[in-house]
């Protein structure tokens, strides 16, 4: 189980002073708190506050299952890079010159499905299908439990016909994409070969609340700092605990501080 993460500030403090960090962030249920619909899921000015004087301290990445266009138009900090579609599209708007379009191939697959979901599901009172170019996913936290079945199926049903998806499991939500070996975790690898981070004086410290980010949290977990979002902690590979997004903020405005000392000590 994961340590309460405000009993371990000073351990923190010890492994980031003595070497540099790059910090890797979700979106949804991370900065900003899990809502009924993904629309009205809005970064909070003193968030995107605190998430835009990190990324002058030190490389900071949004690592989110959401279309990179779409987290990218709602973080908007042009200092940050994105990865979006759980990684299958990555980019920098700003200062790094990265890009990887690992899922490029699968996007006429991915419409195709996403046109025949909505085609068996229009009847389905409370889904929502979300077209995120790399991936589709459809929302089922407004369905009733009765329906849930019924959406399974749908999908389960296209998938029969196109293996070149497969299917994963969110937060109420299921999500196809590429039928290949990639997931945050590969999104995180490539990005720390993609930015220079592989040196052994970089700490990775990614902060996720979804079974996705567990990805993540398994390939950092020897040499990074693993953070889960949850009310309540659970079997994990992060090895810190944060109960929501307000404590995420905390966090992230307590790191700015440290980084900030340790800039003007000449120790980062």
């Amino acid at each position: 189980m994961p340590k309460p993460l405000w009993d371990a500030l000073d351990e923190i403090a010890s492994r980031i002073n003595e070497r540099k960090i790059a910090v890797f962030l979700d979106y949804d249920g991370t900065l900003t708190p899990i809502v009924q619909r993904p629309d009205l899921a809005v970064i909070s000015p003193k968030m995107k506050a605190a998430v835009s004087t990190l990324a002058g301290l030190c490389p900071v990445a949004v690592v989110s299952g959401r279309a990179r266009r779409d987290v990218e138009d709602r973080v908007g900090l042009t200092s940050v890079i994105y990865a979006g579609s759980h990684g299958f599209d990555i980019a920098a708007p700003d200062k790094h010159e990265i890009r990887n379009e690992i899922g490029a191939a699968y996007i006429p697959i991915l419409q195709d499905a996403c046109r025949r979901l909505r085609e068996r599901l229009e009847n389905t009172a409370g889904v929502i299908i979300e077209d995120k170019i790399y991936s589709v996913a459809v929302h089922y936290r407004q369905v009733a439990d009765r329906d849930v079945g019924t959406v399974e199926t749908a999908i389960d049903d296209v998938l029969s016909q196109q293996p070149e998806l497969r299917k994963s499991f969110g937060k109420k939500v299921f999500e196809l994409r590429p039928n290949i070996d990639w997931n945050k975790g590969r999104a995180l690898d490539w990005l720390l070969e993609a930015l220079g981070l592989r040196r052994k004086k970089i700490v990775p410290l990614y902060i996720g609340d979804d079974v996705t980010d567990e990805d993540a949290f398994r390939v950092i977990r020897a040499s990074g700092i693993g953070i889960l979002v949850a009310e309540e902690p659970h079997p994990t590979h992060a090895s810190f605990h944060l109960r929501d997004t307000d404590e995420v903020g905390r966090f992230l405005e307590w790191l700015c501080r440290l980084l900030k000392e340790g800039r003007s000590s000449g120790q980062a």
